[in-house]
């Protein structure tokens, strides 16, 4: 473990993400908001002078490839770094006065989960609300797979980083070398922002509107810059986009990459897409179903609110175009179930994800058979491939661990004062990075009436959701600083 080489790569992330503030600063100058853009102006020069300072000072780092334990520090810190920088906008232009909802907002961002404090948006100068969405696109791909395309031109290598930031059923890199592969990612992720704006702004959407939702769909975040979310267009045609963005964002991005070099087979084989779009097809249907014989008369009408609401939940995203605990209480039963799933994995979406589910599901199924026949074989296979037992074993420990992080929090959160139903909503939307959920974190609502302990232990919910649990949890254990 080198403490050096981990402040040299979190001090180059910092510099990546003053970067991308400057973009901020430019809208702030655009729409003459020169206050505002003060408030982004001083932390980047604060956090440039003083990367630079870490960064002379690690010169001679010694090694250049970071050990798997730099690579997890380096995650949870540059992670939680970047919404300490991202936050400081916030706070100092006095949009949001106190710093640990700052900081909420902040982190909500980065980690793509869409869970406001605030009351107010549209109100807002243009400037905070670009910033506030953008936090979602930089954090959607992952901050780390940008850092990982771009250090290996400053002499540091990234497969740790990269597999201690998706520490999931597995790593595929779309070519040999993992830059060339976070480049290819970042190219297709950049096509599709670029794809939906254009989009949004035939719809009608004005450039910095359909700009920022396409930061909240392609990085399946959520934050809005409209009070009532994506409701405030009423058009079917925006509702449309989007969903169809968001289920895009939800599947692997590999499988993107290979759809575009012409490779259809691998997602007809795929087994992971498979159950994705199967369970989106069949939770919308059970939706619109219920909608249109309850509350609206056509099935047209049913099927765009369903499908636009299934898809947000599902993916991650948290997106509303309607007020869905208003709706029949199957309705909300498919969404709150949905809450548990997330997208697939190598996607911008958070939860469980569907391959984890599919696994377990295959190996429960498995385990019956065993009862029946206790001495045969049963493989699991996935898109044809057997899958190795330890694969099952560390998607076991993901699951008990992704439940009992949901029970602490929902009880933490009950401590608070918080009915049952609201308090297990607030754990999944933040551990799951949602967003939206039930009860008094309802689509029509927010987290500003939690005390500032609960904001921030909503906020470590949110991070470890967004690292998938292990990343964060590693590091409270003693023998991960043994040496």
């Amino acid at each position: 473990m080198s403490p050096k080489i981990v402040l040299r790569i979190v001090s180059y992330l910092l510099l990546i993400v003053c970067g991308f503030m400057l973009t901020a600063v430019a809208v702030a100058l655009y729409f003459r908001e020169f206050s505002v853009s003060l408030a982004f102006i001083q932390p980047i020069v604060a956090t440039t002078l003083v990367a630079g300072i870490f960064l002379f000072a690690t010169r001679n780092s010694g090694r250049s490839n970071p050990s798997f334990k730099d690579g997890f520090i380096f995650v949870v810190c540059g992670w939680g770094m970047a919404a300490l920088l991202g936050c400081l906008p916030f706070y100092l232009s006095g949009t949001i006065p106190s710093f640990c909802d700052a900081y909420f907002e902040a982190i909500s961002g980065f980690t793509t989960t869409g869970a406001s404090i605030l009351t107010e948006i549209q109100s807002l100068p243009r400037a905070i609300l670009y910033w506030r969405s953008l936090t979602h696109w930089l954090g959607g791909m992952g901050i780390v797979v940008l850092t990982v395309a771009i250090l290996p031109l400053l002499g540091v290598g990234g497969l740790q980083l990269v597999k201690a930031e998706a520490p999931g059923p597995t790593v595929d890199k779309i070519t040999p070398r993992i830059a060339e592969t976070a480049k290819y990612l970042w190219y297709i992720y950049l096509g599709m922002t670029v794809l939906e704006t254009l989009l949004l702004m035939g719809g009608g959407m004005g450039f910095l509107d359909a700009l920022t939702h396409t930061f909240g769909t392609v990085a399946t975040g959520g934050f809005s810059t409209k009070n009532t979310s994506v409701a405030h267009f009423n058009s079917a045609y925006i509702d449309w986009v989007i969903t169809f963005f968001m289920v895009a964002a939800g599947m692997n991005f590999v499988l993107h990459f290979r759809l575009l070099t012409g490779n259809v087979k691998s997602l007809f084989s795929n087994t992971e897409l498979k159950a994705y779009l199967l369970i989106f097809v069949v939770a919308t249907l059970m939706v619109a179903y219920k909608l249109h014989l309850e509350i609206y008369s056509g099935f047209a009408e049913a099927l765009r609110y369903s499908a636009f609401q299934v898809a947000s939940i599902l993916t991650t995203t948290g997106y509303v175009t309607a007020d869905y605990e208003t709706w029949p209480y199957m309705a909300q039963a498919v969404l709150f179930l949905l809450m548990f799933v997330g997208g697939c994995s190598g996607s911008t979406g958070g939860g469980i994800k569907v391959i984890r589910i599919v696994v377990l599901f295959k190996q429960a199924v498995n385990e019956m058979k065993y009862l029946i026949h206790p001495k045969a074989v049963f493989p699991l296979r996935l898109s044809g491939r057997a899958v190795r037992k330890n694969i099952v074993y560390a998607i076991s420990g993901f699951f008990f661990l992704y439940i009992t992080i949901l029970l602490l929090v929902t009880f933490v959160v009950t401590l608070a004062g918080v009915d049952l139903l609201s308090a297990v909503a607030t754990a999944l939307a933040t551990v799951g990075n949602i967003g939206p959920g039930f009860g008094i974190v309802g689509p029509t609502h927010q987290y500003a009436h939690f005390s500032d302990l609960i904001k921030w232990v909503l906020s470590f919910a949110m991070l470890a959701g967004r690292l998938e649990l292990y990343t964060v949890l590693v590091l409270f254990t003693p023998m991960f600083w043994r040496r």
